[in-house]
């Protein structure tokens, strides 16, 4: 062999070596970083699978999601979007009505306008409703409400069975649904049956205001009680969307509570069944474990672009522009690229991307929440997000090499940033619906007891409430004070940490911007 092709052998041994040792280097940083972060997580509770978190299933006779009304839940109808109850007046008139009865800009709680329900049930004797037949009215008074109840109930019947049988059902002490958790695409998982428990909500919170205003007390509370407990349903799903639907059910609930207690139809016997109800939510806690649930999906979602190919990040929005790849061909020379790219990496890399990505998404939650105090920090949030805004700045086009080279290019292209950070007020305003209702609950009962309100909180334990939940934004009690009309008013300070002296903001009920969270009751 010449000497030339000695020297030339060296070097493709040298390079050979090289990329040996750059491939074991990154390889071995890989691992330990994405085990060392792995075994910190699961010492603390935290285990990355998610299989941890799937519910763990419950005696088939002690399941309310076993029983034939829950079973219907997860019929492909609901997927559809078609109801399990096409034929009542929410079916037929639900889009006509509520346009702007859950408009984002009420800033205070007001009466279902059953009157519109009304309305809407005399017109549909006409033939279907149009998009154009909106109907809406001012009549807020009992007495307007009063004479438009039975239209609604009658309106409702149709219900009336699944209702009954519901109603059996939620005697199960336990929920778990038959939900398919053994799927390796977690992002495959039907979750049809939200829809279903959402709609049956939407309806109970309907019937229970026109009960209410129909002086049917008894059927209301039977109806409350069955609200909080299709919401609860849901509770131990592994799924953010779960706690979403779970949040967003349990706010209807609380609308007839406060319905009941502006027009002062509950009793006191009644009064202490709702506070069983409100007593024991902790959604700061529920949300918590939700997120640790919610992490184990990115880090599957890592792992199926591994098994499926790198290819498949071209599904995802923006991954174009990130990786600069645009311009090389046709797309599908362009997934073959990515899956080449994802075949040769080092194996390192999926686990730096695995750590990167879990990284990130904990960025956002570091120091929001104190769970034992049961306390929320927005202004941490903001300061998390606005830093995390930063960073992923640093690594989006044209930066995409640098992204690329710091194990970025991933999780650059997730979604995390999107939603995480609006997920504590959800949860606050939840818990602070909850906090209110029951002490709103304990106030009433002075109140039948007294003949007035109290002039303040700490004259309510331990008669009529055990323990006087804390605001959880501020850690202190809430801001009470009784008012000249034989009123009160019970308030937040709200997401902008600061009182507005029990006045709201200007975008909804808890507004995430300015103004206060308060519960109080129309001046008649």
């Amino acid at each position: 062999m010449s000497r030339r092709a000695l020297h030339l052998s060296a070097c493709i041994g040298v390079v050979v070596a090289l990329i040996g040792i750059f491939y074991a280097e990154e390889d071995w940083r890989g691992r330990r970083d994405w085990n060392r972060y792995r075994k910190t997580k699961e010492a603390q509770g935290e285990p990355l699978d998610f299989q941890s978190y799937i519910p763990r299933p419950v005696p088939e006779d002690q399941n309310f999601a076993e029983t034939e009304i829950a079973q219907s839940l997860l019929q492909p109808d609901w997927n559809a979007g078609r109801s399990l109850l096409p034929d009542d007046l929410y079916a037929h008139a639900s889009g006509n009505v509520y346009p702007r009865k859950i408009s984002r800009l009420n800033t205070s709680r007001h009466f279902t306008d059953l009157v519109a329900w009304q309305m809407a049930s005399v017109a549909l004797q006409s033939g279907p409703l149009t998009s154009k037949q909106i109907f809406e009215t001012d009549k807020m008074d009992l007495a307007a409400r009063e004479m438009a109840a039975p239209a609604v109930l009658e309106g409702m019947k149709p219900d009336q069975k699944a209702f009954a049988a519901l109603r059996l059902a939620s005697q199960k002490p336990h929920s778990r649904f038959n939900v398919r958790y053994d799927l390796e695409d977690l992002a495959q998982i039907p979750i049809g049956h939200l829809v279903g428990i959402k709609g049956l909500c939407l309806r109970l919170d309907v019937q229970v205001c026109a009960e209410l205003a129909a002086g049917q007390t008894d059927s209301a509370l039977a109806d409350s009680k069955l609200l909080f407990y299709l919401a609860d349903s849901i509770k131990t799903e592994p799924f953010v969307i779960s706690y979403l639907v779970r949040v967003a059910c349990f706010q209807l609930a609380v609308q007839p509570v406060w319905e009941g207690l502006a027009e002062r139809r509950w009793t006191d016997a009644q009064l202490q069944q709702l506070q069983s109800s409100l007593q024991n939510y902790d959604f700061l806690r529920d949300l918590n474990q939700s997120l640790k649930s919610e992490r184990t999906f990115g880090i599957q979602e890592i792992n199926q672009f591994k098994k499926q190919g790198l290819g498949t990040l071209d599904e995802l929005a923006g991954v174009n522009d990130a990786l600069r790849l645009d311009d090389i061909g046709s797309k599908t020379v362009h997934k073959a690229m990515l899956d080449f790219v994802g075949r040769v990496m080092p194996e390192g890399w999926w686990d730096e991307e695995r750590w990167n990505y879990c990284l990130i998404f904990d960025a956002q939650m570091k120091g929001a929440t104190d769970l034992a105090e049961k306390k929320v920090f927005p202004g941490q949030l903001g300061s998390n997000y606005s830093e995390l805004t930063r960073h992923l700045t640093a690594y989006s086009p044209p930066a995409s090499l640098n992204s690329i080279l710091h194990h970025q290019a991933i999780v650059a292209t997730e979604d995390v940033p999107q939603f995480l950070n609006r997920l504590p007020q959800k949860a606050a305003a939840a818990q602070t619906a909850a906090n209110q209702a029951l002490i709103a609950c304990a106030l009433e009962r002075y109140r039948l007891a007294n003949g007035q309100f109290p002039e303040t909180l700490e004259a309510l334990p331990p008669q009529f409430i055990f323990r006087l939940p804390n605001d959880v934004i501020t850690g202190q009690p809430y801001k009470y004070h009784p008012t000249k009309d034989g009123q009160f008013i019970l308030y937040s300070v709200g997401w902008n940490e600061k009182d507005d002296g029990g006045i709201p903001g200007k975008q909804g009920l808890f507004d995430a911007q300015e103004g206060d969270w308060v519960w109080e009751y129309p001046v008649k």
